[in-house]
């Protein structure tokens, strides 16, 4: 490379991080100031762009679904698994970039937004409500520095098509956030520029502050955009593994043809088997009778309700729901293809856990069971009573993480996986009966799905069966470097 396109190379990014900086400077003084023509302009884009999605309840949806993938809970699940993989990986570096990235941006938003007071706009028929100050965007900046710092550590893993594709997800994905909450009504236009041109600035700061650790040690130097932050880390930061090649394509491709049959097969029979147990339960009119205790329990636990009570079991009852247990089964798949460089301990929880998902829909689209007849302290629930979707996903993802991990490690530690895959699903099922939402057969019968599901999943799929402590690997828990293997070191030769 010429000393010329070497220096285009260094000034560009340069040269954007200063644009960015003097934009967001210049957002910062203006709104601080309340200059009318910006004030204007936001105020009009607020009301217009609010009232595209105002009245149309699926793209709310969509819009919802899209500023929670920016929200602070998401993207710092994120940036600790990541961390926790390149802990795995011995990455330190990149561990220490993607913490002080991340504390950067959680220090940088709250004292800013104090800083300038702005208020929230008010439109015309809010959908979503945001707390706190309006400038800048925490979703518009904390997207940007999360998602941003992620793409610099990983982008030495992709090549080709994948770098590209990864490219644009990113991109596309950090925008989406962005105009989600212009949609939303919960910031004005001027709050998404600043988030942005904020997290730009931070990110090219924290990149440079890597690059002179780099050179500190005797790093070549990289250009980050294109290729990351760390090149020579490839092999560490790629998911998996390539898969021994023991047998012909073909006949792989048959031996997972007959797994996949059988999953489906064996999902179909339980799924039948449930729908007519919740069924039978309907017709023998125990939609709300005593089977089991259906009525006096849910009654009894009505009756000794306490504010301190309903309180407490609303946070457990919050840790089965559909966005806790997602956070934690994607945080569960990352640490495992880390740890194992294998992919088949995530095709099984993936396996069991779409799979427990679209049973409990059908099911409950089919039996239809009223809740018990006390007072709910959840209102507005989409699905009926049978069965227990909190208890059915509870059990099998806490179950699913014990028999990876006992499969997997070694040592009287593993055992210990055991606590959570009993204790989470007795608490949510206690929860779930003292909030009056299901009843005990519900319970029961939730229960019995995990009990069959998790064994034919198992059985079928077999995820210890390229366990690491074969020949050549460390048990679960010491990730195999190649450049660090000591084990095979060469006998002094005999003469």
């Amino acid at each position: 490379m010429s000393a010329a396109a070497a220096t285009r190379r260094t000034l560009a990014p340069l040269a954007i991080v200063t644009a960015a900086a003097f934009l967001f400077a210049l957002l910062l003084l203006l709104v601080r100031l309340q200059w009318a023509p910006l004030e204007s302009v936001d105020h009009r884009a607020a009301a217009g762009l609010n009232s595209l999605v105002a009245g149309h309840p699926a793209v709310v949806s969509v819009v919802k679904a899209i500023t929670w993938l920016g929200s602070s809970g998401v993207l710092w699940t994120l940036t600790g698994t990541a961390a926790v993989v390149l802990a795995i990986r011995r990455r330190w570096r990149l561990v220490i970039y993607l913490l002080v990235t991340g504390a950067g941006e959680l220090t940088l938003n709250p004292a800013l937004k104090a800083l300038v007071g702005r208020l929230r706009p008010v439109v015309a028929h809010p959908i979503a409500y945001g707390t706190g100050d309006s400038f800048p965007s925490g979703h518009a900046l904390g997207s940007i520095v999360c998602y941003g710092a992620l793409f610099l550590v990983f982008l030495p893993a992709t090549r080709g098509t994948w770098r590209r594709a990864f490219t644009v997800v990113i991109c596309t994905l950090i925008a989406a956030i962005g105009v989600s909450r212009l949609l939303l009504g919960v910031h004005y236009l001027s709050d998404v520029l600043g988030g942005w041109a904020l997290g730009i600035t931070w990110l090219g700061i924290t990149a440079f502050a890597f690059e002179l650790s780099r050179r500190a040690t005797g790093a070549p130097v990289t250009d980050p955009v294109t290729e990351g932050l760390e090149p020579e880390a490839r092999a560490d930061l790629k998911p998996a593994e390539p898969e021994p090649e023991t047998t012909m394509d073909h006949d792989r491709a048959r031996r997972y043809g007959r797994i996949a049959a059988g999953v489906v097969v064996t999902w179909v029979l339980i799924v039948g088997a449930l729908t007519g147990i919740g069924k039978l339960i309907m017709i023998t009119h125990n939609a709300n009778g005593n089977l089991l205790g259906d009525h006096t329990i849910p009654h009894w636990f009505a009756a000794h309700r306490t504010p301190a009570l309903n309180h407490w079991s609303l946070i457990a009852s919050n840790l089965g729901a559909t966005q806790d247990i997602l956070i934690v089964s994607a945080a569960t798949c990352v640490v495992f293809l880390a740890v194992t460089r294998r992919w088949r301990p995530v095709i099984f929880l993936a396996v069991v856990m779409f799979g427990e998902l679209a049973a409990f829909l059908t099911i409950a689209a089919v039996v239809k069971r009223p809740r018990p007849d006390v007072p709910h302290l959840d209102s507005k629930l989409p699905t009926s009573a049978f069965p227990s979707g909190h208890m059915a996903a509870t059990t099998c993802l806490y179950v699913g993480i014990a028999i990876l991990v006992i499969g997997y490690a070694r040592g009287w530690w593993r055992y210990l996986f055991l606590i959570p895959a009993i204790v989470m699903p007795v608490m949510i099922a206690v929860a779930r009966m003292y909030r009056g939402e299901h009843h005990p057969t519900d319970i029961l019968a939730s229960l019995l799905f995990a009990a069959l599901w998790l064994t034919a999943v198992t059985m079928l799929i077999k995820p210890a069966k390229a366990r690491l402590d074969r020949a050549g690997r460390r048990p679960l828990g010491l990730p195999y470097r190649k450049d660090a293997d000591h084990s095979r070191e060469a006998a002094p030769a005999t003469h």
